[in-house]
């Protein structure tokens, strides 16, 4: 799995925690060891012209998803095919206006936008009340299963 990480922002980014979190979600949901993706932490100016480029809607947004090879998840018995899963762009600053907000840690909120991210590109979506159910419930399995494994170790 090659999980590329690039911080362009002023904010410190324990980039291992989030290749960690991203292997996992991998493994867990049956990707082919040479799958690819890369993570990107950018400012709110360059979040901003993202967001209207891609989405046609003002202002900085948390986190954007751009899939390659609409990769899905595989089985045990058969994992996804190998390809580029896909491009995950995040915005500390809004992350961590948005954590302040839910009253947790900024780097928790970056890995559950990590997380949520990485379901988008895996063609989870949440538009509709019961497509909204599985993937925040998946999300939310993957994200304290990986963090109570973390404490474990």
């Amino acid at each position: 799995m090659t999980i590329e990480i690039r911080n362009e922002t002023t904010t410190s980014v324990d980039e291992r925690e989030f290749v960690e979190l991203a292997r996992f979600v991998f493994e867990t949901m049956h990707l082919n060891p040479a799958t690819e993706m890369s993570i990107l932490f950018v400012d709110e100016e360059a979040m901003e012209k993202l967001h209207v480029q891609w989405m046609d809607e003002p202002g900085p947004t948390d986190v954007l998803s751009f899939p390659m090879d609409e990769l899905t998840p595989g089985t045990p018995e058969h994992p996804a095919p190998e390809g580029l899963l896909g491009d995950v762009v995040l915005c500390p600053s809004v992350a961590a206006k948005q954590a302040a907000t839910a009253g947790h840690s900024a780097v928790e909120e970056m890995m559950l936008l990590t997380c949520h991210s990485i379901l988008h590109l895996l063609g989870y979506d949440h538009m509709e009340e019961d497509e909204r159910r599985v993937m925040f419930d998946l999300q939310r399995k993957l994200l304290l299963t990986f963090l109570a494994s973390r404490r474990e170790r």
